[in-house]
């Protein structure tokens, strides 16, 4: 055993679970002021949440849609990550659809009885923190994989290690994950064992009358196309959550081919009961 894995045994491991972001999360921690890491990564989550809810009048994004303008360092680094995946995803991911996105997750809540027909994108201008919009904005398929990574980062420290999970989106997991399966039994899809950043999408959350919160712009279609997408990529959850959003509305040769293309991202994707996986994503499985 190295001198640093005799620290995270001595030092203990503290473990909690809350409902957040309308989402069940876990955050654990191993080592050197493990209960402190973790009250970090949990108040990182709650703040957050407070700030980037669109469906809470009180916070950044929700001031940004009714007036068209805010100044926060948090809602400008997903607008403008959100716009790099509007070029890379030729459009698919879009997060100036902010008024279908509401109007989606009212149908799918029972607020509205018919779905959203009308695509409508504005305009966006960033300056520094300053993001001025003239249409509401959908940050939703960044803002958990955010909210992970900020947590993620507040967890971590000097002889302490962890991870953060918030509803299946998650930081490098310190040992094997189970991929849930989308068809209600216990048997998992795949068990993962990654240093990668992990993050999953599909029809099977969130639906109602057989739809669910996945949409395609371009095509002007909703519903994801599969029953569930996972990605796992290196570079944070907030590009994994981007990339399996972007895959779950695109049909099964065009996701495929955009997975394969995408540089250190691999992913799993489950169409009519068949698994299909890019090329590198078993290595990133457990034997």
């Amino acid at each position: 055993m190295s001198v640093l894995s005799s620290v995270y045994e001595r030092a203990g491991e503290t473990h909690r679970e809350f409902e957040c972001c309308d989402t069940q999360f876990v955050i654990r921690a191993t080592g050197v002021r493990a209960s402190t890491g973790v009250d970090a990564a949990q108040q990182t989550v709650r703040r957050l949440e407070g700030e980037l809810n669109a469906f809470d009048e009180k916070s950044a994004v929700s001031r940004l849609d009714r007036t068209g303008s805010v100044e926060n360092e948090h809602v400008a680094r997903i607008v403008r990550r959100g716009l790099e995946y509007y070029e890379r995803t030729n459009g698919v991911f879009d997060i100036r659809q902010g008024r279908i996105e509401h109007d989606l997750k009212a149908f799918l809540r029972g607020d509205r009885q018919s779905l959203p027909e009308t695509f409508e994108a504005g305009d966006i201008e960033l300056d520094g923190a300053l993001v001025r919009t003239d249409h509401p904005l959908d940050l939703n398929g960044l803002a958990k994989g955010y909210i992970v990574d900020r947590a993620a980062s507040a967890l971590s420290g000097v002889g302490r290690r962890g991870f953060v999970s918030g509803g299946g989106d998650m930081s490098p997991p310190p040992g094997p994950v189970a991929v849930v399966s989308p068809y209600g039994d216990e048997t998992p899809l795949k068990v993962l064992e990654t240093d990668w950043f992990v993050a999953s999408s599909g029809d099977y959350r969130r639906t109602r009358n057989g739809t669910d919160h996945i949409y395609d712009p371009t095509s002007e279609r909703i519903g994801s196309r599969h029953e569930s997408v996972t990605v796992v990529a290196e570079r944070d959850c907030m590009e994994a959550d981007a990339l399996a959003t972007t895959l779950a509305a695109l049909p099964l040769d065009d996701a495929l081919s955009l997975a394969e293309s995408w540089a250190n991202a691999e992913a799993l994707v489950v169409h009519g009961g068949v698994f299909h996986t890019t090329e590198g994503f078993e290595t990133h499985v457990l034997d």
